[in-house]
């Protein structure tokens, strides 16, 4: 069956300076923010989100965006054998004190994130930790819960969500088709 397109270019757009603008006014303005993806696509949507804080408040956002690989502190290792890691960048004012929002493509059964706050706790003590995500598929196998939210898509289990981005893929777009779930 072929994948069905449930977001494309313009709908992602939308939804990321949705994101922005929640962020914003739930921390109220830019000050102590931290911007972390999730490498791979978390980490691009991550810049994303960044930039348009940035447009939006007038303030450069490069130096308080990162990366934080979870590689390592997954429980799923065993299973699915090693992964190559990648870089985590952190700002240099560090994690101490800011509100750090943790950025990722898809939440499903909620183990990337459990990963990455135990990652986050490697590195320092945030004065609070944000959940975005551009899709919610449902299926949570953990109490974990998204603050931010592009698109809520309930999914069944044997279904498959992609998130293509022009700079990996090409072009902006959501699919989602019968296969394996990710």
């Amino acid at each position: 069956m072929p994948a069905r397109t449930v977001l494309q270019e313009a709908d992602i757009a939308r939804a990321l300076t949705r994101i922005a603008h929640e962020i914003l006014e739930a921390n109220r303005g830019p000050e102590s923010l931290v911007i972390l993806g999730i490498p791979t696509r978390g980490a691009l949507l991550a810049e994303r989100i960044a930039a348009r804080l940035g447009e939006i408040t007038g303030t450069d956002f490069t130096g308080r965006t990162g990366t934080l690989d979870v590689t390592m502190h997954r429980d799923d290792l065993a299973r699915t054998g090693t992964r190559p890691t990648q870089p985590t960048r952190i700002p240099a004012s560090g994690i101490d004190g800011q509100t750090v929002v943790l950025v990722d493509d898809v939440l499903y059964s909620g183990r990337t994130i459990r990963a990455a706050l135990d990652a986050l706790t490697d590195l320092g003590r945030p004065a609070a930790v944000r959940l975005a995500v551009l899709v919610d598929r449902g299926h949570r196998q953990l109490p974990i819960r998204a603050d931010y939210v592009g698109k809520n898509l309930p999914s069944a289990a044997s279904e498959h969500v992609s998130i293509l981005l022009a700079e990996v893929d090409g072009q902006d777009a959501v699919t989602i088709q019968e296969g394996s779930a990710r």
